[in-house]
């Protein structure tokens, strides 16, 4: 790998535009098959975040591409986001399959913003051989900035403040990078993001989108593969606790709906922390459909991180108990009051009021959308009076829980705008101080009546976990979960962001009588 040689080479763009790319060579005589990467980020850093280096593809006999995408590293021309990648796209493929060192055999991968740009070309393009698009998604609303109508505050704004740095970056404008960074370092970004996007980059996708999410019947868009793209040869790689997963298992029932065969991977990680193993399980992906190498495939269709065995298993679609919610009315104030009963639809099962107090808002811990992901304990954040806690009596035989946790019931409100954050968690066999969360999910209601009963859906993040005998259920609900979502000031006026002196004190009443947890398949059969 020592000896592995790149040079960097310019793709004028139909426009006159110059994309710069980096390129990788492997020892020996070509040809061989390309590995394309398409990113924002600078073609030095080449996704090294996630991705094994660029020399260690090419020392497996690949020519490895990186290219700076419009506007962004070395490349020229303005950034405006996943609408100028399909057009962009096109052009970089017939000139990558034409490079003199390539066999014209193409593969394509990248995550985040690298795996939407393997997706989308213009019409009448022709596919490449395979492709494993990681932690993406196609719809702007629901894969790329909001869960359940909240905009994903930590990472949205987070997100924005790095593309804004790297514009001040190529305009060499220090005063802003340096305002940015230092607000990044602090943690003011979660208070003072808002503006310093306004200020920097007002027409950056991250402020676009923070905007869309606070407007009604808003018009977002979505960015459709080509049909005969999702036939090919295709990988899909997501975490269990990445935001996009939604938008992987989305662009999965595209590709079988057009007549794919995708692969599916789903594991232990978050956006930027992966499991190990993830390196060669692409490699093994490449060598078989780009060199025919490895004649049967080593894996599964669909493998599945199992969160409490910590193992791989296979997808199966089994009927899960439908749980109700049950309380006197200290579910919030008595962490063992509220119940989690299986199959029990009673016609009382209580309500239960809870005071979202915006002075101290209920913290998200863990899980895909906090600035901490992953694994959490939250029994600490459970025995707050401000979350209703619903526990099941210790499971009697092993369970195993695979799909989307949804939660249905039925609330009031004393204010014009509120939020639902709700977690799922495990709480192991006699251990009472340990609540392992597995899931969470939010809901943001915005400009309902004041008083009135209306019924609510919120769908968690989806799972695989196995129960074993004298395990416990345990569903949380709470007003925030700050900072993974915005405050919710109770005001349609002003924006759900850091708490603020706008902020209401907002009362929620959870009615419980036709309330449901249950388990939605996580592929469609």
């Amino acid at each position: 790998m020592n000896s592995i040689k790149f040079r960097d080479e310019d793709l004028q763009l139909k426009d006159g535009t110059l994309l710069k790319s980096r390129i990788w060579l492997p020892q020996g005589d070509g040809p061989w098959p390309v590995l394309l990467m398409r990113q924002p980020y600078s073609r030095e850093i080449a996704s090294t975040v996630t991705y094994a280096h660029p020399s260690w593809w090419a020392s497996n006999g690949y020519l490895v591409v990186i290219q700076d995408v419009r506007g962004q590293g070395g490349s020229e021309g303005e950034f405006s986001g996943f609408s100028q990648e399909a057009a962009d796209t096109s052009q970089t493929h017939d000139w990558v399959r034409t490079l003199p060192e390539s066999n014209g055999m193409l593969g394509t991968y990248g995550f985040s913003y690298q795996g939407l740009t393997q997706l989308i070309a213009e019409e009448g393009t022709p596919p490449p051989d395979c492709m494993i698009p990681a932690m993406t998604g196609i719809s702007e609303e629901e894969h790329w900035s909001c869960e359940g109508g909240a905009f994903w505050w930590h990472i949205g704004i987070g997100w924005g403040l790095q593309l804004a740095a790297q514009k001040a970056q190529r305009g060499k404008d220090w005063t802003a990078w340096h305002e940015i960074r230092e607000s990044l370092e602090s943690k003011k970004y979660l208070f003072n993001g808002y503006e310093l996007l306004k200020k920097h980059d007002p027409e950056g996708m991250a402020y676009k989108w923070l905007n869309l999410s606070s407007k009604n019947n808003a018009q977002w868009e979505t960015h459709e593969p080509l049909n005969i793209w999702l036939k090919k040869p295709l990988l899909l790689i997501g975490g269990w606790w990445d935001p996009h997963l939604k938008g992987i298992l989305n662009i999965y029932e595209k590709a079988k709906k057009a007549g794919g065969n995708p692969d599916l991977f789903i594991g232990p990680a978050t956006h930027l922390q992966w499991w190990e193993t993830v390196q060669r399980t692409q490699l093994n992906f490449f060598d078989y459909h780009l060199k025919r190498k490895n004649k049967e495939i080593l894996f599964p269709r669909i493998n599945l991180w199992n969160l409490t065995t910590k193992s791989w298993e296979l997808s199966v679609n089994t009927q899960t108990p439908i749980w109700n919610l049950r309380s006197e009315g200290l579910a919030s104030i008595n962490h063992s009051e509220g119940c989690l009963i299986p199959n029990c639809d009673l016609e009382e099962n209580g309500e239960v009021n809870l005071v979202h107090d915006p002075w101290r808002p209920v913290p998200s811990v863990g899980g895909h959308l906090s600035d901490t992901p992953g694994e959490a304990n939250r029994y600490k954040i459970d025995i707050r009076p401000d979350v209703a806690i619903f526990t099941s009596e210790p499971i009697l035989k092993s369970l195993r829980l695979e799909g989307i946790p949804t939660l249905l019931l039925e609330t009031k409100c004393d204010r014009e705008s509120f939020d639902l954050f709700v977690a799922l968690s495990i709480i192991p066999s006699e251990v009472e101080s340990t609540v392992n969360q597995l899931s969470t999910g939010v809901l943001r209601i915005k400009n309902c009546d004041k008083g009135k009963k209306s019924a609510r859906q919120i769908k968690l993040q989806p799972i695989l976990a196995s129960f074993k005998k004298g395990d416990r259920l345990r569903i949380s609900l709470s007003g925030s979960g700050w900072p993974a979502i915005g405050i919710n000031p109770g005001q349609s006026e002003y924006l759900c962001e850091g708490p603020s002196p706008h902020c209401l004190v907002t009362t929620i009443t959870l009615l419980l009588s036709n309330s449901k947890l249950k388990f939605e398949s996580l592929i469609s059969s």
